[in-house]
C-alpha cells in the first residue's frame, strides 16, 4: 500500500491505494483502500502541530506493517510432554455470529435496553435474551443447560443462572411490545409480503401430569396424556413469523385467531391483508370478521364434509381449467392413458363457483393434481399393507383406531358356528372404506370471499405448508417440547424466545437465497467450532463448504482463514453487534 495525494487548484485529497493483479487483463491495477480526506479537513482534525503529509505517510506505514503481521506464518509451539491447562476451555462455537448479526439488525438490543430502563434492573437483559436465542438454535435444551452451553460461544456470558429466571418474567410482561417492535424493525431489513397472512394452531406438551395455570388437558397433536398449552401463529407470505399468542390447552382453537388478529391491527398498525387458514379454523365467525374493512379470507375445506350437491360438483370430471390455457378439460380424459398421465402429472387443474349457504355467500375453488392423487394413493396402499399384516398375524392387537390410523381399514364381524351366540370374531379389510376415501384423492378445496381468479386463490392456499414447517422447526429442530417450566410467565417467555429464534432462522434462510435446508444450515452453524491458540488467535476446526462460503459472503466477514487473530476476531464481534441495514432479502 502507498499514499496518493490528488491535487487540484484549491485543495489536495489523500488516498491509500494498493496494486491488485487483474487476471482478466493480466496486469496490475490500483484500487483505493481508504480515503483519508482533504488537506484542509486533516489540518482541522490533527491540529496545527501535525503535518498532514507526514501523518499520512506514517499511517500508511502502519497499515503495511499490520498487513505483514497478518500475512506472516504463525508458528505455535506445542510440547508433547506438557499437559493442557486444567479447567480451561479451548474449543468454542462461532456459528452464532451470523445469528448475532441478524439479532442486532432486528433492534433487539434497543428493545432490551428499553425494557431495562422501564423496570430499572441491573443485569444485562440483552446478553440473556441473545444467549437464550442462540442457545435455542445451536444448543437446544433447558434453561439450566442453556446457561452452561452459552459458555461454549466465543463471547462469554456476563450473567448468572438466577438472572435468567428473573429475566423471563420481564420478557413475558413485554411480550406484545417485543413482537410489534421486531415486526417494525424486520421491515427495514427485509421485504415482507404481509398482504397475505397464514394462521394455524398447534400445542406443546409438558413433562408433568397435573394441570395448573395455562397447562390444561386438551386434544394433543401428539396424542400424549399430558397437560398442554396451545400456540396460535401468524406467518406472512414470505414465510416469516409475524405474531403469536399462547392459550391454555383446553381452548377451542377457532376462538384464538380473532384476538391475535386484533393485536396485529392495533399494535402492528397493519390492517389490510388476506388471512389464510385450514379447515379447523374456518368458522363462520372468523370468516365474518375477515370480511370487514380491508381484510379477506381463504380457508381450506374437506371434500368429505360438504353437502352432496357440492361434492358432486367437486368430483364432476367436466369443466376444469389449466393455467395458461383457454381449453376446458375433462379429468377422465386426462387419466385415460399413461401418456396423458405423464403429460399432466405436474399440472394443477381448477374450477370455481359461488355458493350461498345459510345466507353466507363465498366462492369455492377446487383443484385437482395427479401428482397429489398418486401421493395419497401411495400412502394409503402402505397403510393397507400394514392393515393386512395385522389381520393375518396379530388380530388380538387390533384396537380402536384414530381418523388417519391404518387400522381404520379393518372391520370386525362376530359369528358362531350355528349363527346364534357370537363367540368368535372375524377381522377383514373393509373395501368400502378404501373406495370412499379414494374418490377424494387429488382434490383440494378452498373457500374465499375474494373475487379473484381461482388459480390465484389456489396458489395462495397451497403455500400453507410453510406455517406447518414453522411448527416442525420449533418442535423438532429447536426441541421446544416437552416444556419443563411451571410458572405461566416463564412458559410465555420460553415461547417468545422460540418465536424470535424462528424469525432469525427464517431471515437467515432468506439471506442464503433458499439454497439450503434449515437442517443443513443448523448442522453448519452447530459445527463451526474454533480452537483457541493462546496469544495468537482462533483456529477454525470446521469444514469449509459452500454453505460457509455463502454465509461469509452474505454477512460481510470471514472466519475461515487458517487462523483468525485475536484482534480480527474482536473486529468481527464488533461488526456483528452493530445495528445496521443488512442486504435486503
Amino acid at each position: 500500500m502507498r499514499l496518493k495525494v490528488s491535487k487540484s487548484k484549491n485543495s489536495a485529497s489523500f488516498y491509500v491505494i494498493k496494486s491488485v493483479y487483474n487476471p482478466k487483463t493480466k496486469s496490475n491495477t490500483s484500487v483505493v483502500v481508504e480515503r483519508l480526506g482533504t488537506e484542509k479537513k486533516l489540518r482541522e482534525e490533527l491540529g496545527e502541530n501535525i503535518d498532514p503529509y507526514e501523518w499520512a505517510k506514517e499511517y500508511v506505514e502502519k497499515l503495511n506493517q499490520e498487513e505483514k503481521r497478518q500475512n506472516r506464518t504463525v508458528l505455535i509451539p506445542y510440547k508433547q510432554s506438557k499437559t493442557i491447562t486444567k479447567n480451561q476451555k479451548r474449543l468454542f462455537n462461532g456459528g452464532y455470529l451470523f445469528l448475532q448479526s441478524l439479532y442486532n439488525s432486528l433492534g433487539l438490543k434497543k428493545i432490551c435496553d428499553d425494557i431495562s430502563n422501564e423496570f430499572s434492573f441491573k443485569y444485562d437483559l440483552n446478553s440473556i435474551l441473545s444467549r437464550l436465542i442462540y442457545g435455542r438454535i445451536i444448543y437446544p435444551s433447558s434453561k439450566l443447560n442453556t446457561f452452561e452451553e452459552s459458555k461454549k460461544f466465543l463471547e462469554q456470558p456476563n450473567f448468572d443462572l438466577h438472572q435468567i429466571y428473573r429475566a423471563l418474567d420481564k420478557i413475558a410482561k413485554k411480550n406484545d411490545f417485543i413482537q410489534s417492535e421486531v415486526y417494525k424493525n424486520s421491515k427495514k431489513i427485509s421485504t415482507r409480503n404481509d398482504s397475505i397472512l397464514f394462521y394455524d394452531c398447534t400445542n406443546f406438551f409438558f413433562e408433568c401430569e397435573e394441570e395448573s395455570g395455562i397447562k390444561k388437558y386438551g386434544p394433543s397433536k401428539e396424542h400424549r396424556p399430558n397437560p398442554i398449552v396451545q400456540m396460535g401463529l401468524f406467518m406472512d407470505g414470505s414465510g416469516i413469523p409475524l405474531a403469536f399468542s399462547l392459550q391454555s390447552g383446553n381452548t377451542n382453537e377457532q376462538k384464538t385467531m380473532i384476538p391475535l388478529e386484533k393485536n396485529i391491527i392495533k399494535d402492528f398498525e397493519h390492517s389490510s391483508f388476506i388471512v389464510c387458514t385450514d379447515a379447523g379454523l374456518s368458522s363462520k365467525e372468523n370468516k365474518m370478521f375477515n370480511s370487514l374493512a380491508n381484510r379477506s379470507y381463504i380457508t381450506t375445506l374437506s371434500t368429505k364434509k360438504i353437502k352432496k350437491h357440492l361434492l358432486d360438483w367437486c368430483l364432476d370430471p367436466n369443466g376444469w381449467h389449466l393455467s395458461g390455457s383457454k381449453k376446458i378439460y375433462n379429468l377422465d380424459d386426462i387419466q385415460s392413458s399413461d401418456e396423458n398421465i405423464d403429460k399432466y402429472k405436474g399440472c394443477t387443474f381448477y374450477k370455481e363457483r359461488w355458493v350461498n349457504e345459510n345466507g353466507f355467500e363465498e366462492k369455492y375453488v377446487i383443484t385437482f393434481s395427479l401428482k397429489y392423487k398418486l401421493y395419497q394413493r401411495k400412502i394409503r396402499n402402505r397403510q393397507i399393507e400394514r392393515a393386512h399384516k395385522l389381520v393375518n398375524t396379530s388380530p388380538s392387537a387390533i384396537k380402536k383406531s384414530r381418523a388417519n390410523d391404518y387400522k381404520r381399514f379393518i372391520k370386525k364381524s362376530s359369528y358362531t358356528p350355528d349363527g346364534e351366540l357370537a363367540e368368535f370374531e372375524n377381522y377383514f379389510i373393509d373395501e368400502k372404506v378404501i373406495f370412499d376415501e379414494s374418490i377424494h384423492d387429488g382434490f383440494y378445496l378452498s373457500s374465499t370471499n375474494l373475487d379473484e381468479d381461482g388459480e390465484k386463490i389456489a396458489a395462495i392456499n397451497h403455500s400453507r405448508w410453510e406455517i406447518e414447517e414453522c411448527f416442525r422447526i420449533m418442535k423438532s429442530d429447536f426441541e421446544s417440547r416437552p416444556v419443563f417450566l411451571q410458572r405461566d410467565d416463564r412458559i410465555q417467555a420460553h415461547f417468545i424466545t422460540c418465536f424470535l429464534s424462528l424469525i432469525i432462522m427464517r431471515l437467515l434462510e432468506q439471506k442464503l437465497d433458499y439454497k439450503y435446508t434449515i437442517c443443513d444450515i443448523l448442522d453448519t452453524l452447530r459445527n463451526m467450532n474454533f480452537l483457541h491458540a493462546s496469544s495468537e488467535g482462533y483456529i477454525p476446526v470446521y469444514e469449509r463448504t459452500d454453505i460457509t462460503d455463502d454465509l461469509h459472503e452474505a454477512f460481510g466477514f470471514r472466519t475461515d482463514y487458517e487462523i483468525v487473530s485475536d484482534k480480527n476476531m474482536k473486529k468481527i464481534f464488533k461488526e456483528t453487534t452493530k445495528k445496521k441495514k443488512v442486504r435486503e432479502i
